[in-house]
């Protein structure tokens, strides 16, 4: 073999291969593919229950030429396994005979794929030995089956009989009457998916086997000319070379266009329907697991093809098998993402099939037209419009959008042996046939046949039937691309800013790689920020796939590097409608657009199609033997060798030619040859690229299956690392997002995507190597396996009136076992099993036992091995406690992931009010009530039970306030309240309400009812939160020492303005960021107005700054006081008409205070005077009219015989400056908690 690697890289066809029988070795049994059909249909695996002509034999790759080349090694276990799938096939004159087509992909190991396209016929067993070894098999089998059949009862023999029928002992053969017939493939291996114009020539290779007439020349000299003369077409250009019957056309997108894609899209759009469609392509975009089912392998081809050429411009980055061999069904039990198809066998039902992984499982049912989409599937964007886009492409095609439609595929062999025929052809394609002479031909056509010529040659057809298929095939191309130009303008339209949030990080491409696993190449939050709201669900989560980051990726090489070819076309496609986009519509607002390219782009192809630009060299005689090339009809001849291994000289000029059209401009690279790019740098960074090598996924040694499952078992464990890294990195970016040390990275959305992709990780590890499974959920079926061997259920809760207090001990080893909960068993009937154990990991990843559950699941080691594989990964003892060790890591953070996601839920929350230790006898006359308010809404007003301390009420998500209050009104009910605890009795956590405040009349400021901030108390103690975990104490109630500062006159007098100015401007700027975050991301707003360090005690530390003697104001001092009677002043100067110290008349402001403090102190609410100063701020706030009434007050007569000359509100300067900074807070609208305002109508 003397061709070079780049010759061959130039060339049309890589490979001619020929499968079949090898009489050599004879009938050899093909155990795997057997076994795994039966175990499918769960029967044992017992050969003598088939027929043997049903069975599977394998097969052999009889000859394939040229023996090797450079770049593309010949692969002959994995072309002999993918050209005949279900191995031999044999078949009498009773059974059809029709021939077959089908093709497959196969990648090499550097990621680039080559195409094969096989034609299937049957061809007369004429070996002796098989047929003698046929009908021994048959006598065996009737001798096995008649034994059993006696050995059996009655009823089992019935049932036996039924299994035979079923697994087809109908058939039979007798070689005295019947001929038996054995399948023969022959394959056509190429670089591009030329898909018509392989299967015309195979198609017409076969035929003229099959003619009683001889080819005009030997098989050899077709075949030789397709693989070493006949070329790929120039980028842009169509070519024309000749089969054995006829020409043949084929032809190239340029570097402009979409990559080639030759499978019938509306095939597969007439099979599943555009829904269906849709949905599969975004279960592909989302990496999940895919698994086509049809009968017919070019089915399960094409939609696998078809959906690939819709991807641009990203690329699938996992198992690519659309046609998976029945010896590789153990590759269904791969953890990672997939694109596989099986074939279904007569009679099979979905049920039937053992699927390891249901979870994340997308099934496409090819045949019944639907698909099984996971749960919680996100819509595509805009995927209303796009499919009604769709549908009019469709439509204007004749096809109807709701799909299934049997179409039959397009097959244009023009069996055309006529040389004028074949003249008038090519004139017709070259446009130099017209309409008169196209009448005139069919008329002297017409006339033939009545005068007796109904066909033009054996196996001939019309020249009418000839263009109408021509015409098809032209029809099949337009709509092909058209469709994917829909897509391509979808994807352009989404990530049309992309560029803006690549993040160029490192100095040179060594650096980038090295520190690759912790480097963001990509600013998702602030991309997400920019995307419309209905987009969100599915852009979060598709920004976490490979397909996208492998993408973005590219793009940062890039700066090193040559652009992928998919990416310079994508990126040049964007420039270019940025230069005709004028509207500078906002990209969270925009409208939908549709493609304006569909007919550009579809002229282009029929420009091509057309008329040839380039005519290959034409098939000739070879130097043969004497006796070489012999015509036997229906029988495959036995090729020459010496002719076919190598090319002869006529191949050099097309190499050269195509050569140097490629160097006269280098740059014109297309997407369709990423294989031409030799880039030195850019294979420096293919190790951590995603691909598994194909190579040896197709392996079937032990020695590979072993290693391709332990490469599993390392890919899981890596990203169980980068998943955990990930969470942990986020999680706390956002804590110290919270307490103002970094901008915002991350929203709420964001969050719930890692948790859903760790759920589908959990998922993937316990399905792998899974032989035992209880409904769609690996986990979940794990855990009832758990449960019912152990015998373990949840411990019954402790009895709530046993105690008056919270218990000390640490709620976290509150659940002694891992199996499932009764809280999650009994949720919901509407939850699956996916949805139970996706609820069984959110709960388990907020109490922080995810890591300490799992463990305990995993020291079963005798129900691990009755329910997995050896190969499974939750057998691997070391990689399975790093894996617990990463999970072990996401302790050191706070999730309310559970909290969040299932907000329909009834919870029990245990609250218990702490008095003062001294003053805890107090407690027993008062009665009090309290309403808890969360995230999700409030409790309502609930009395606190003498006898328990529990209380039911909807899950309220994270509490952020509490009202606390008492109804008696005498003077021995009072108690001094240091804080409230709630605690979440199905999360475990815990809420503390600080007061350090009077609850009665007659003491402090005389409040009956508080309104209290909260923080979540980590796990451990009050104490050491912080320390317990990395999560950092939120702001709370200002505390007892803080109202003691603020009330006493020495620390009154003390306090410095700048500190409190100071104070003033971080509150009001904590509430400008808080509106400045996306929604995602704000937090609790009653925290920043009424918790420490919020608006509400920093304005009260800015009145009573150098406020006099309490004297004026009996015994403790308030603000409220000064505001009364500053209030009392106002009215009682507009009444006399005196404005004394006012240089401005009385105005809508003046009337406004005057109004809001009537209205509070009119309230039936007894908040007390902290509390009715809070609510004034907090309805001055939201109604925009604080900022007006600091002066007002400033410039009140009483102002300046309360407080003393420095105070900050007799400094004119420091009066306007807080009123700008209030005014700021305008432009926001504020909407206040419940709590904050009940009982006042304003």
């Amino acid at each position: 073999m003397t061709s070079s690697g780049s010759t061959a890289s130039c060339r049309f066809a890589h490979y001619f291969v020929v499968c079949g029988v090898d009489t050599e070795t004879g009938l050899e049994p093909d155990d795997l593919a057997g076994r795994s059909l039966l175990m499918r249909h769960g029967m044992q695996s017992r050969g003598f229950e088939q027929s043997p002509i049903r069975r599977s034999f394998k097969s052999k790759v009889l000859v394939h030429y040229p023996e090797n080349t450079d770049r593309n090694p010949f692969n002959k276990d994995a072309v002999n396994m993918l050209c005949m799938p279900r191995g031999l096939a044999f078949r009498t004159q009773a059974d059809s005979l029709e021939p077959q087509f089908h093709s497959f992909t196969i990648a090499s190991d550097d990621g680039t794929r080559s195409y094969g396209f096989v034609h299937t016929f049957y061809e007369e067993v004429t070996s002796a030995q098989i047929t003698t070894a046929m009908q021994t098999l048959f006598q065996m089998h009737h001798v096995d089956m008649d034994s059993l059949v006696s050995s059996l009862d009655e009823s089992d023999a019935e049932s036996l009989a039924g299994v035979s029928g079923c697994l087809g002992c109908a058939g039979s053969f007798d070689p005295a009457r019947d001929t038996l017939y054995v399948s023969k493939a022959l394959c056509l291996l190429t670089p591009l998916p030329f898909l018509q114009a392989a299967r015309q020539f195979l198609s017409q290779l076969h035929q003229a086997v099959t003619s009683h007439t001889a080819p005009p020349l030997p098989l050899e000299s077709y075949i030789h000319n397709i693989l070493y003369e006949v070329p790929l077409p120039p980028p842009g250009r169509s070519l024309r070379f000749h089969g054995v019957q006829g020409p043949i056309m084929c032809q190239r997108p340029g570097p402009d266009e979409l990559p080639l894609g030759d499978y019938p899209l509306g095939e597969a759009f007439s099979l599943l329907g555009v829904d269906n469609m849709v949905q599969l392509l975004t279960c592909v975009l989302l990496e999940m697991q895919v698994l086509l089912y049809s009968q017919d392998y070019q089915r399960l081809m094409t939609v696998a093809e078809g959906i690939n050429t819709l991807l641009f411009p990203f690329q699938w980055q996992h198992i690519y098998l659309p046609i998976l061999p029945a010896p590789l069904h153990h590759l269904l039990d791969a953890p990672v993402p997939f694109l596989m198809g099986i074939q279904r066998r007569d009679g099979t039902q979905r049920s039937s099939l053992h699927l390891p992984h249901e979870a994340n499982l997308c099934f496409v049912d090819i045949d019944n037209h639907c698909v099984e989409a996971p749960e919680d599937l996100p819509l595509f964007p805009d995927q209303t419009e796009l499919i009604q886009e769709l549908s009019e492409v469709l439509l204007r095609f004749g096809l109807p959008p709701q799909g299934g439609v049997m179409t039959k595929p397009v097959t244009t062999s023009p069996c055309l042996s006529s040389l004028v025929l074949e003249d008038l052809m090519e004139d017709r394609r070259n446009g130099n046939l017209g309409g008169e002479e196209l009448a005139v031909l069919e008329r002297l056509q017409a006339l033939a046949r009545r005068c007796g010529g109904r066909k033009l040659s054996d196996g001939g057809k019309t020249l009418g039937r000839v263009f109408e298929e021509e015409e098809e095939e032209l029809r099949s191309a337009k709509m092909n691309m058209q469709l994917r130009e829909v897509f391509a303008g979808r994807f352009a339209a989404m990530f049309g800013r992309y560029e803006e949030f690549v993040i160029h990080s490192a100095p040179d491409l060594d650096s980038w790689l090295s520190n690759r696993e912790g480097t963001f190449s990509f600013d998702k939050g602030s991309f997400l920020s920019v995307q419309p709201v209905t987009h969100l669900h599915f852009m979060s989560r598709f920004l976490e796939t490979a397909m996208f980051s492998s993408f973005v990726d590219g793009k940062v090489i890039s700066r090193w590097a040559d652009r992928e070819p998919l990416q310079q076309l994508f990126d040049s496609r964007l420039v270019r409608e940025r230069l005709y986009d004028t509207d500078d519509e906002d990209s969270r607002n925009c409208r939908y657009r549709k493609c304006t390219v569909l007919f550009e782009s579809a002229q282009a192809i029929e420009r091509r199609l057309l008329k040839a630009d380039h005519t290959a060299i034409h098939p000739h005689l070879l130097d043969m033997r004497i006796g070489q090339g012999r015509h036997q009809q229906g029988y495959f001849p036995k090729l020459q060798a010496d002719v076919l291994a190598q090319g002869q000289n006529t191949n050099n000029r097309w190499s050269g030619r195509v050569t140097a059209s490629r160097r006269t401009d280098p740059k014109r690279s297309t997407p369709t040859e990423s294989s031409t790019l030799d880039n030195e740098q850019r294979q420096k960074h293919t190790f951590w690229r995603k691909n598994l090598r194909q190579s040896k996924l197709l392996d079937l040694s032990p020695v590979a299956v072993t290693q391709t499952h332990r490469d599993f078992v390392d890919g899981l464990l890596r990203e169980c690392r980068l998943k955990t890294k990930r969470m942990l990195m986020e999680r706390m970016g956002k804590e110290s997002l919270e307490l103002g040390q970094g901008e915002a990275n991350i929203t709420g959305l964001q969050e719930n995507t890692l948790i859903h992709g760790l759920c589908d990780l959990l998922e993937r590890t316990w399905g792998h190597c899974l032989q035992l499974k209880q409904g769609k959920s690996a986990l979940w079926s794990h855990l009832l396996h758990y449960q019912a061997t152990e015998g373990k259920m949840e411990a019954p809760a402790e009895s709530p009136g046993q105690s008056t207090a919270l218990p000390q001990k640490d709620f976290r080893t509150c659940e002694p076992v891992c199996c499932p909960p009764r809280f999650v068993q009994t949720m919901s009937e509407s939850l699956s099993e996916v949805g139970r154990a996706r609820a069984w990991i959110h709960l388990a990843l907020e109490k922080k036992m995810l890591s300490q559950h799992l463990k305990e699941l995993l020291t079963n080691q005798e129900l691990l091995r009755q329910l997995y594989k050896p190969h499974a990964f939750l057998l691997c003892e070391e990689e399975r406690e790093q894996f617990l060790f990463h999970l072990l890591s996401l302790n050191t953070v706070d999730y309310l992931c559970f909290t969040r996601v299932f907000t329909s839920i009834s919870i029990p929350y245990r609250v218990v009010i702490m008095p003062m230790k001294k003053l805890s006898i107090a407690m027993a006359t008062v009665n009090p009530w309290v309403c808890v308010s969360g995230e999700l809404g409030d409790s309502g007003v609930r009395q606190i039970p003498k006898n328990t301390q529990e209380i039911f009420f909807q899950n309220l998500g994270r509490l952020s306030t509490l009202q606390l209050g008492q109804e008696n009104s005498g003077l021995l009910a009072k108690c001094l309240i240091d804080s409230v605890m709630v605690y979440n009795e199905i999360t475990g956590h815990t809420y503390r309400f600080p007061c350090g405040r009077w609850l009665g009349k007659g003491v402090g400021d005389g409040s009956l009812e508080r309104v209290l901030i909260g923080q979540l108390v980590s796990p451990g103690g009050e104490e050491d939160a912080g320390r317990w975990s990395g999560t950092p104490p939120e702001l709370a109630s200002p505390s007892q020492s803080v109202r003691t500062v603020l009330g006493s006159l020495g620390g009154r007098s003390r306090m410095m303005s700048v500190e409190v100015q100071e104070e003033m401007r971080e509150a009001a700027n904590n509430l400008v960021k808080h509106f400045h975050k996306p929604e995602q991301e704000r937090g609790n707003l009653t925290v920043l107005l009424c918790g420490e360090g919020g608006l509400v005690l920093s304005l009260e530390k800015f009145l009573l700054h150098g406020m006099k003697s309490s004297r004026l104001f009996q015994r403790n001092v308030f603000v409220w006081d000064f505001v009364e009677k500053a209030v009392v002043s106002m009215e009682t100067a507009d009444q006399m008409g005196d404005l004394r110290g006012s240089t401005e008349p009385k105005g809508l402001p003046c009337d406004s205070l005057c109004h809001y403090v009537n209205a509070i102190n009119a309230s039936p609410r007894n908040i007390g005077k902290e509390g009715k100063f809070q609510l004034l701020v907090c309805l001055g706030i939201r109604d925009r009219l604080l900022s007006q009434w600091l002066p007002l007050l400033a410039d009140c007569p009483l102002s300046a015989r309360t407080f003393e000359e420095g105070a900050l509100l007799r400094d004119r300067a420091a009066v306007q400056s807080l009123s700008r900074i209030l005014h700021t807070l305008h432009e926001f609208t504020i909407t206040l908690e419940t709590a904050l305002v009940k009982g006042v109508d304003l």
